[in-house]
């Protein structure tokens, strides 16, 4: 007979089962487990085994542990020798690892046998692999809430914070501690929040966008999203919170910088309007008169000028002249030498182009001159020397105002006025076709035309004066040099195919050249003097000069000499015995001006 096992007594039913019932109980309940369990006594036979022990390790009813497997008998063994307390143990059957706890039934003081329930090794490592996997999907979401820059809480459905990120930490210069399992409610009671986009999620149910503001004086752009269980209960709402405060202080600096920006623009405008007003444009003749009159009606509308005359005439100033007197003249005035930039570089230059457009463009594109002159002026100079490909696209910007970069496809729009001037004869490159007819009667809606100095003879002579006495100031010499009338008889007659940019660098170099004190015609370059030999003045052609030229002269001496002497308008006029005024006046008229 097979040895019996008494079980204890805490395991009996109080019902009264008959042994045969209670061995197909415990059989039936054994068999619906999804682990091997196998009962063995004291001698090392199985008493009782279930379907999934029978079925994968082999083991029946009758059979002897020892014999079978004799490592789990030595087990088995040890558990009897230390009474209750289980033993483990690893073993494999048919390819599938089994982790086997063994437990000893005691029966009046010492071991009547032996409990073994295996569990399928390949099931355990499934569920440990996703025990880690989880373990490791929850450190991942860990660093990425602490990583973030943002601050975030996590709170469940009833408003217990759950969770804060150390960004929270810092923007609410908290301990995580100190809030962790509170309620929003008490925390917006206490003032810790002025608001609590929380409580809101909870009472729309939905997003909710707010400004916060914190104990500590901070401004925070809250967002509240609600997160909802498959029934539809809100179980999470998660705040992002950004601290604006810093935001607002960038947003104050980019303002600023675009502040200081434009005042060094506008100083840059200033100083360019002062530079142009400090060059002054002496007109002492009929026909130079007139040319400023023009240009002076013509600056306060936005009408295309062409202006024209010889090199070195002037057509700079008559063009700066317009800007500054019009509507545009806060605005930028762009210059463009038509005529030394090379004609591959041209298009690009004028329009601009896009990145990549041509080998060596760069790789952020350009602006064209037209778009650095957009609510400004654009001066094209030398206008006769622009490419006939670059003279289509100008002609169609002057029609409809639209601009493509070299390369792009897409047109801008700008708002620039054109002046536009030329030494050439604009008529004959239209019958030889290098200048388009068209583009001719959309440049020449206003002409004007500036003449050269020889035939503005009343004008040299001012104009001498003035950029003499202006070098002599700029290196120290006011007032301590002069010209003598022979020197000024010789530059009246000369007839400066440079014009006045000629006249401008004559003067210049006989200030910085000479030693002495007065300039003689001895002392002019030999060019001007080999170029006004022979010719007479028309005054001197009767011997004598004009009334009028003898007492300017006269005056002109008197007033230099004063300068010398007395130093100040004050001192002159009270030696002159006149009102200062017209001591004032006088200097101004002959470029004179008191050390």
């Amino acid at each position: 007979m097979p040895q019996r096992i008494e079980l204890p007594s805490a395991a009996k039913s109080s019902v009264s089962i008959s042994p045969n019932d209670w061995e197909a109980l415990t059989t039936s309940l054994f068999d619906t487990l999804s682990d091997g369990v196998s009962l063995v006594n004291a001698s090392g036979e199985v008493l009782l085994a279930n379907r999934y022990a029978a079925e994968h390790l082999g083991l029946e009813p009758g059979m002897n542990v020892e014999s079978k497997d004799a490592e789990l008998w030595q087990q088995i063994l040890l558990s009897f020798r230390n009474h209750r307390k289980k033993r483990f143990m690893t073993m494999v059957r048919n390819a599938t690892p089994y982790r086997v706890n063994i437990s000893a039934i005691p029966s009046k003081g010492r071991a009547s046998g032996a409990l073994c329930i295996f569990q399928n090794g390949t099931e355990l490592e499934e569920i440990t692999q996703q025990m880690l996997s989880y373990q490791e999907l929850s450190r991942e979401l860990d660093m990425i809430i602490e990583s973030s820059y943002d601050g975030l809480w996590i709170c469940d459905g009833n408003a217990n914070v759950l969770r804060i990120n150390s960004a929270s930490e810092r923007l609410n210069e908290i301990r995580a501690a100190h809030v962790v399992g509170r309620n929003m409610r008490e925390l917006v009671a206490e003032g810790f929040i002025n608001r609590s986009a929380t409580l809101e999620v909870i009472r729309t149910r939905s997003i909710v966008n707010m400004l916060q503001n914190t104990g500590k004086g901070r401004k925070l752009m809250i967002t509240g999203s609600p997160f909802f269980d498959k029934k539809g209960n809100l179980v999470r709402v998660v705040v992002n919170e950004r601290d604006i405060t810093e935001i607002d202080a960038l947003h104050e600096e980019l303002e600023r910088q675009e502040a200081l920006k434009n005042q060094y623009r506008n100083h840059l405008v200033e100083m360019q309007i002062a530079e142009m007003e400090s060059r002054h444009i002496i007109a002492r003749t009929p026909c130079m008169t007139n040319a400023l009159q023009q240009a002076i009606r013509v600056s306060k509308v936005d009408t295309t000028v062409l202006i024209q005359g010889e090199s070195g005439v002037g057509k700079g100033l008559i063009a700066e002249l317009i800007h500054r007197r019009s509507d545009r003249a806060r605005k930028p005035l762009i210059k463009i030498n038509c005529g030394a930039i090379p004609e591959s570089l041209m298009e690009s230059e004028l329009f601009g182009y896009e990145k990549g457009a041509f080998t060596g463009a760069s790789k952020s594109g350009k602006p064209g001159y037209l778009e650095l002159a957009h609510e400004g002026t654009l001066f094209m100079d030398e206008i006769g020397e622009l490419p006939f490909s670059a003279q289509v696209k100008l002609l169609r910007f002057l029609e409809d105002g639209l601009v493509a970069r070299v390369g792009g496809t897409r047109a801008r729009e700008l708002n620039v006025r054109i002046l536009a001037a030329t030494n050439r004869n604009l008529s004959d490159m239209i019958s030889s076709g290098h200048f388009r007819k068209d583009l001719f009667y959309r440049l020449n809606v206003v002409p004007i035309t500036i003449p050269p100095l020889r035939e503005r003879k009343d004008c040299i002579l001012p104009l001498l004066q003035h950029y003499f006495n202006q070098f002599a100031e700029k290196i120290g010499k006011a007032g301590a040099i002069r010209l003598s009338r022979s020197a000024i008889d010789v530059l009246l007659r000369y007839p400066y195919p440079g014009n006045v940019r000629e006249l401008i660098n004559l003067c210049e170099r006989i200030v910085v050249m000479s030693e002495a004190d007065v300039i003689t015609a001895d002392h002019l370059p030999c060019d001007v003097l080999e170029n006004t030999r022979g010719a007479v003045p028309p005054e001197a052609a009767s011997g004598v000069r004009s009334l009028k030229e003898m007492v300017e002269g006269f005056e002109h001496s008197v007033l230099m000499a004063s300068l010398r002497e007395h130093r100040t308008q004050e001192r002159i006029a009270r030696a002159l015995q006149v009102d200062q005024s017209t001591i004032a006046r006088k200097l101004r008229k002959y470029g004179l001006r008191p050390s």
